[in-house]
């Protein structure tokens, strides 16, 4: 799937593609986690598996991601419940995302993730799922 820079971002931060996380996936640097977390979320929604690892921290990183595995998954939506700095360069961002696997019914993934700020860039570390 790809996006114009004019379409909706998927993350649904009401702005442009091309202003919030289209950007994150040309190689700005996300200024906070939950900007971040919103990024991954479209690159989800993408199937950008070499953004994922790249925002991934190494420390956590899985080798693959298998984003290409049939049957697909569609995502349907993003939630931000909450977004926390927990040190100078640690952050939590708590989300709900909804998803359909194949033909089946919505799933939501209810998450609470950490973050860490390592040379001026946001990295996902891992998370709690709820």
């Amino acid at each position: 799937m790809t996006l114009a820079d004019s379409d909706a971002c998927p993350c649904g931060s009401g702005t442009r593609f091309g202003g919030c996380c289209g950007r994150l996936h040309d190689g700005f640097v996300a200024d906070t986690a939950e900007a971040l977390m919103r990024s991954r979320y479209s690159a989800y929604v993408l199937g950008r598996e070499d953004y994922l690892r790249a925002t991934w921290h190494p420390r956590t990183r899985p080798d693959r991601l298998d984003l290409d595995r049939t049957p697909a998954t569609r995502w349907l939506g993003l939630t931000i419940r909450e977004h926390r700095m927990t040190g100078d360069d640690t952050a939590i961002v708590e989300f709900v995302a909804r998803y359909k696997v194949g033909g089946g019914s919505a799933v939501r993934l209810h998450e609470t993730s950490r973050f860490i700020r390592e040379g001026g860039r946001w990295f996902y570390v891992d998370g709690d799922i709820r």
